[in-house]
């Protein structure tokens, strides 16, 4: 009895002294397996207080104030919770078990990237996309950015990719070459790569400076991944059709070891576009020791391969003959599509990362990262041989309909009066209708091969075989090799309950080994190493081995290595009261570039070989930003960066293939951004509005393509013919606009959702255009040509909507299956118009000695060919659902499928373009438009139609 007595005084002394503390308990578990869930994130909004849940699933938070608190508790591959909690002074409550539901989402973004993978990097592509970027939000508008408008690659606030950052444990993924992340560097691990941290805009992130996009963090710790085992089988007809992928996690164990196992296969003989063959292999290992509570390292390995066959961009007159889903980069060769432009992707990751935990408040994570590789890309080389291109202008209707007499001894003098045409039209119908394209489509190998070997005869004369002869056709790879080193420390202290302090330092070390490479010789015996559009000297690649003969595995045509060291710092203080939070931080960044030539080139016999200068490069960036707590339901934040970029080391210089000379006079990019949204969380009612303006002053671009009349001097070339490398300089961008994102839970089951984005993406100066052209070297003529100014001033930026409308339904039964349907308008999506049309030298004669300007050239016909072509909107209709089940047992088990029926009514529509800048004057393009059947008309990609995409998995 005494000691019962004791024990109970001691109870109640416990209950006592707990009762003092004002605040509330809980436990997680998930509401499959009602296990408990470790390491859920607890969160007071507003607030910063947070609280991490134990082995048992129990997170605690004492010493809080009195009155109505908003409680958000979130986890990776989770649906978010936001519980209301009254907080009563002087008493601890208990708010017992929170479920948590698996986030269907999650499931979603494995169908995103199927549908983006086979645009990232392409060059020419025009859809470089930051839709990729977003896997890690669960905000509405976010996500329907992502999974909604992906598909018809929306650009957030219209920015390119490469300014956001990606990383992965704290190190930028971003390429030194042109500042973009190579996704499919961990393509095909989706279930590896889920632990991400995702800020918007210029919002602080806690790894790095960042960009005005915003910043992805990718973590791969193996003890931070939730033990057990998944496996899962999907199928699909965008770039690939099946995909099989599992993936282990051990947890962690007594004696502090924990590793995570992922691996997957992608592949498709042919996906959504003809002759899209793809194979992708990919694996992921992540090991950690933990020595104690101070120290853990951890070792990350990812390698994904990936091999796919690349789809052309077609005008309207193309796709009006053989449909959207037209290739002309493949051919049937042996009774296969066999594709003349793969694309190989082949980088392995290796990162070693010290966790340091001085103490509950300061640590210190820190890098060492060796990526290597390579990138090819595939395509056609031939020599005084006719070109194999089935899409090739002389091969189409439109090159028989669309000829010209430009003689002017035969023209009439009033043909080039102000409004005539200038030359006299002479339609060819017979021929349009023996057009070659008309009966064949597809690239021909076995002519090719006939063209590389000599036929054996016997002595009637009969063909019994044929012998490997010099290639007039061969396939080579432009072929990317990198050896990337990157060290990195990032440093996180508690400076006092209201001051949070981030800071980084990180360098990069880069050789980047650039050369093309003869990969068949399509049944030839060697290839003559000249260059055939060039005369005498300048027809040697190399000057150092002139005439030589190549073999398969040879290195031919160019061959360069660039070099590039970059280092970067931050620092970053936030600061949390109780109704404001903001941040500064500042950043200091050094680049140089350096080209080391390895062959001696005839064009540039003295600027070609050995190394360049080194270009360098000082960047600062400031920004700041706060957030006002109306309530702790409402806020409004406000973030603003004011930084200098480099300019991407693609470029630096204007011809690296050939060439150490780098673009003179080059300057980093200035970048400002400002933006201001009002957000409302409750637990059934969620909101965003936020306005934006980003301006990007003096950006540089760069093309190459073929120009008809591009110069001035009659003596090169036919009129001034050339390919030409086209360099923009001082161009300037902006871009303005509001996002919107609302969510509202009707029923406990039935949640609708809205989201918009209206934009103006406009450039806003008029750049510098300078051509190169490596044929005027031949006469002794400066390749670099200054044409001035182009008018670009208030052209829209092309390849993506800037407006883009979504409103959804989606249901979610207690019996844990859902189904949901989106509906998207998308509009204001404009054409890449050519700098070089836009220049004083489209108006001039490269025929008149004087170089005086078309006297046909009236400013209402200039106008009109000169308009920027906006596409038709369309509307694409989603569906989604899926099912899970659980199976009891000792170990539970949980089943899943999930589904998509994307473009449900099977809507064509563009998704971006290019101007042909072939017809570099007026005369000639005005000719090529005006027949009505323009053979370099604007080349487009299109979106996919319905596709369908499910996912079949198990955990355990």
């Amino acid at each position: 009895m005494k000691k019962l007595v004791i024990s109970t005084l001691f109870v109640l002394q416990v209950v006592f002294v707990f009762g003092q503390s004002t605040g509330f308990t809980g436990k997680v578990i998930d509401s499959k397996t009602q296990k408990p869930l470790p390491s859920v994130v607890a969160s007071i909004q507003n607030t910063s207080f947070t609280s991490l849940t134990d082995a048992a699933g129990v997170f605690t938070f004492d010493k809080l104030s009195s009155g109505s608190q908003l409680l958000q508790i979130t986890s990776a591959g989770y649906k978010e919770q936001l519980l209301v909690v009254e907080v009563v002074e002087g008493k601890m409550l208990d708010l017992g078990v929170v479920v948590l539901e698996e986030d269907v989402s999650i499931e979603q973004q494995i169908n995103l990237i199927s549908i983006l993978e086979n645009d990232l990097g392409d060059d020419n592509s025009g859809s470089e996309n930051t839709a990729g970027l977003l896997q890690a939000s669960r905000d509405t508008y976010q996500q329907a950015a992502a999974f909604n408008w992906g598909q018809a690659r929306f650009r957030i606030r219209g920015l390119d990719n490469e300014y956001s950052t990606t990383m992965i444990n704290g190190v930028s993924m971003n390429k030194l070459l042109d500042n973009r992340p190579q996704w499919g560097n961990w393509g095909g691990l989706n279930d590896a790569t889920r632990n991400q941290e995702f800020t918007m805009g210029s919002a602080p992130s806690d790894y790095t400076f960042g960009g005005i996009l915003g910043t992805q963090e990718i973590n791969t710790r193996a003890s931070i991944y939730r033990k057990g085992t998944r496996v899962s089988y999907a199928g699909t007809q965008t770039n690939y059709n099946w995909r099989a992928m599992a993936t282990h996690a051990s947890g962690m164990n007594s004696d502090g070891w924990a590793f995570v196992v992922s691996a997957s296969r992608r592949w498709a003989e042919e996906a959504y576009f003809e002759g899209t063959d793809y194979s992708a292999n990919s694996l992921f290992a992540s090991i950690e020791k933990k020595f104690n509570e101070k120290h853990s390292l951890n070792f990350t390995s990812i390698y994904a391969q990936n091999r796919r066959g690349r789809n052309s961009s077609n005008t309207d007159e193309i796709v009006s003959i053989a449909g959207i889903k037209y290739n002309s980069f493949w051919g049937w060769q042996d009774g296969k599509k066999r594709n003349s432009r793969d694309r190989e992707v082949e980088e392995p990751i290796n990162m070693l990362t010290h966790y340091w935990r001085f103490n509950d408040k300061t640590s210190l994570t820190s890098n060492v990262m060796y990526q290597f590789g390579k990138i090819g890309n595939s395509r056609i080389d031939f020599v005084n041989a006719a070109n194999p291109d089935p899409t090739y202008y002389q091969n189409l209707p439109s090159y028989f309909t669309s000829l010209y007499d430009n003689n002017p001894e035969t023209v009439p003098n009033s043909a080039y009066q102000p409004g005539g045409l200038g030359g006299v039209y002479t339609p060819n119908l017979i021929g349009a209708m023996d057009a070659p394209f008309l009966t064949q489509r597809q690239i021909d190998w076995n002519a090719m091969y006939r063209a590389n070997t000599t036929a054996i005869v016997d002595g009637n004369g009969n063909e019994i075989g044929r012998a490997p002869a010099r290639s007039s056709y061969v396939l080579y790879e432009d072929r990317t090799d990198d050896k990337l080193f990157v060290a990195n420390s990032i440093l996180s202290s508690q400076l006092s309950d209201n001051i949070v302090m981030n800071a980084g330092a990180s360098y990069s070390k880069l050789k980047s080994s650039n050369f093309q490479m003869l990969t068949d010789l399509l049944g030839g015996h060697s290839f003559l190493d000249v260059d055939p559009f060039q005369e005498g000297s300048a027809q040697q690649p190399d000057l150092n081995n002139p005439d030589r003969i190549i073999r398969e595995g040879d290195k031919y045509g160019y061959n360069y290595n660039l070099f590039a060291n970059h280092i970067d710092a931050f620092t970053q203080f936030k600061f949390t009261y109780e109704k404001i939070d903001f941040y500064l931080a500042q950043s200091f960044s050094r680049k140089d570039y350096q080209r080391e030539g390895l062959y001696r080139n005839g064009i540039y016999p003295n600027s070609s070989f050995g190394k360049s200068e080194k270009v360098d490069f000082d960047n600062f960036g400031f920004k700041g930003g706060l957030t006002y707590k109306i309530t702790g339901k409402q806020f409004l934040s406000f973030n603003s960066v004011y930084m200098s970029k480099a300019p991407s080391m693609r470029n630096v210089f204007f011809n690296a293939r050939l060439s150490n000379t780098p673009v003179r006079n080059l300057r980093s990019e200035t970048v400002s951004n400002l933006d201001a949204s009002y957000v409302i969380k409750t637990p059934t009612f969620k909101a965003r509005l936020t306005g934006f303006y980003a301006n990007i002053k003096d950006a540089t671009e760069t093309a190459f393509f073929f120009a008809e009349g591009a110069f001035e001097e009659v003596e090169v070339g036919d009129g001034g013919d050339a390919f030409v490398a086209e360099i923009v300089t001082g161009l300037d961008k902006l871009n303005i606009g509001a996002e919107l994102g609302l969510e509202y839970q009707i029923t406990s089951t039935l949640k609708a959702t809205a989201a918009a984005s209206y934009g103006q993406y406009t450039y806003t100066n008029n750049p510098t255009v300078t051509l190169n052209d490596d044929t005027r070297a031949s006469v002794g003529l400066s390749t670099l040509v200054n044409l001035g100014e182009a008018k670009l001033k208030n052209y829209r930026q092309p390849g993506m909507p800037q407006q883009a409308y979504a409103v959804g339904l989606e249901y979610r039964d207690p019996k844990f299956w859902w189904v949901g349907a989106n509906v998207n308008y998308l509009a204001d999506t404009y054409l890449d118009v050519s700098p070089v049309l836009r220049t004083n030298s489209f108006l001039r004669n490269p025929l008149d000695a004087n170089g005086f300007q078309f006297p046909e050239a009236e400013q209402s016909r200039v106008d009109k060919l000169l308009k920027q072509e906006k596409f038709d909107p369309y509307t694409l209709v989603n569906l989604t659902g899926g099912k899970s089940w659980r199976v009891s047992g000792k170990n539970p088990v949980t089943l899943g499928l999930f589904a998509t029926l994307n473009n449900v009514f099977d809507i064509q529509y563009k998704t971006g373009g290019f101007e042909q800048a072939r017809n570099a004057n007026y005369r000639e393009l005005n000719q090529d438009v005006s027949s009505g059947t323009p053979s370099f008309a604007p080349r487009y990609f299109y979106g996919f139609g319905r596709t369908y995409f499910f996912n079949f998995y198990i955990n355990f």
